[in-house]
């Protein structure tokens, strides 16, 4: 929330400095303004802080899309660990209910795919654990 205030403000002032900026120079232009050093270095000002304020909110704007890319890494990876952590809680419960045999573990998982290709890993285990479950009853 902090970092869109910060856009939100520095491009509400952004906008009011380059609509001030384009006044002073339009009214130089015309003539309406004399030359002197004090419309120099307000211009000089106007222009500086202009210049300030888009390289700062688009510095912010980066560094947010930076976080959200950094962020949305962390989930994809937190979400493989999530998956492979559950693929190998699944396939150890398979093969405690087999009796240690990984061997026939692998064939039933492999069954599995046989009959149902596309289908995520842990819903073959899964599938194999009811298959099982099912025969024991």
């Amino acid at each position: 929330m902090g970092n869109q205030i910060v856009i939100i403000v520095g491009t509400f002032i952004l906008l009011l400095t380059g609509l001030l900026l384009g006044y002073v120079l339009s009214q130089l232009v015309l003539g309406f303004l004399e030359l002197n050093q004090l419309t120099i270095f307000g211009t000089f000002s106007l222009v500086v802080i202009f210049g300030t304020l888009y390289y700062v909110l688009f510095w912010q704007l980066g560094r947010e899309q930076s976080r959200l890319r950094a962020q949305n890494r962390r989930d994809a990876v937190q979400e493989q660990t999530t998956t492979l952590i559950t693929d190998s809680h699944l396939k150890n419960k398979l093969i405690a209910k087999l009796g240690g045999d990984v061997t026939a573990a692998e064939q039933l998982i492999q069954q599995a795919r046989v009959n149902y290709p596309g289908m995520p890993e842990n819903w073959y285990c899964e599938r194999a654990i009811d298959d099982l479950e099912r025969e024991q009853r």
